[in-house]
């Protein structure tokens, strides 16, 4: 029997894909990125509980109302930790005719992450840094990996959203935004691109969980300069939400 290892539920989530969404966090991430707000979400061992897909499909169920004009988002930690799961919750929403999306760094791409990825109408990908180097040092992992994933996307013809978050001091470079715009320009299956203000209100979770948060001191992206980073990408004519 396939089981999910769930961190929570969100029954009104308003910023994970279009529309008002419901919202299941996993429990599972093989990233360590310097800024994550959800570090307890990355070992499987942490969960909060375990469920079979049908069992958070009910639960999905009682909300149906609310977002039939959203959907279903699954994001984590990495959902793609435990692909089986998120295959069979998907295809029960698609059922019912609920939209689905996937929230993933794209690091985990096998025949069975392709499988989930069938039955997601949207797929949210986090892409950290376009400078490989750069990426390693915030994440722990390579970069290589997601940029497959994302030529995959593009090869089907899949939906999909782009996540970066602009640090200041690290990714709020301008020559590193134009370079990742200009990536992107060429995937005809982006229909927009999420610039994302740096924040630390994920500390607090770091020092629950007794561990050093990696970019303590480092303050929140201005104003300007988040308009700054949002204006590099519209340059190249991308969608920008």
């Amino acid at each position: 029997m396939v089981k999910g290892y769930i961190h929570s539920h969100e029954s009104f989530g308003t910023v994970d894909g279009p529309g008002i969404r419901y919202v299941v966090f996993t429990q599972g991430c093989p990233l360590r990125c310097k800024y994550c707000h959800n570090c307890d979400t990355w070992k499987r061992e942490d969960s909060k509980s375990v469920e079979t897909p049908e069992e958070t499909f009910l639960e999905i169920c009682r909300y149906k109302n609310y977002i039939k004009k959203g959907g279903v988002t699954v994001t984590g930690g990495d959902p793609l930790t435990q692909p089986e799961y998120v295959t069979e919750l998907l295809k029960l929403c698609k059922k019912e005719g609920i939209h689905t999306a996937i929230d993933t760094s794209g690091f985990l791409f096998n025949d069975k992450t392709k499988e989930a990825i069938d039955y997601a109408d949207l797929i949210l990908l986090d892409i950290k840094s376009i400078d490989p180097a750069q990426y390693k040092e915030l994440t722990g992992v390579e970069l290589a990996p997601t940029l497959e994933f994302a030529e995959y996307l593009k090869k089907i013809g899949k939906p999909m959203w782009v996540r970066h978050v602009v640090v200041p001091g690290i990714t709020d470079n301008d020559e590193l935004l134009g370079k990742l715009a200009d990536y992107l320009v060429h995937f005809d299956n982006l229909e927009k691109v999420e610039v994302l203000p740096y924040h630390s209100l994920g500390e607090y979770k770091w020092q629950k969980m007794g561990m050093d948060y990696p970019l303590k001191g480092v303050e929140q992206l201005s104003a300007e300069r988040w308009e700054n980073a949002k204006n590099i990408f519209k340059s190249r004519g991308l969608t920008v939400r």
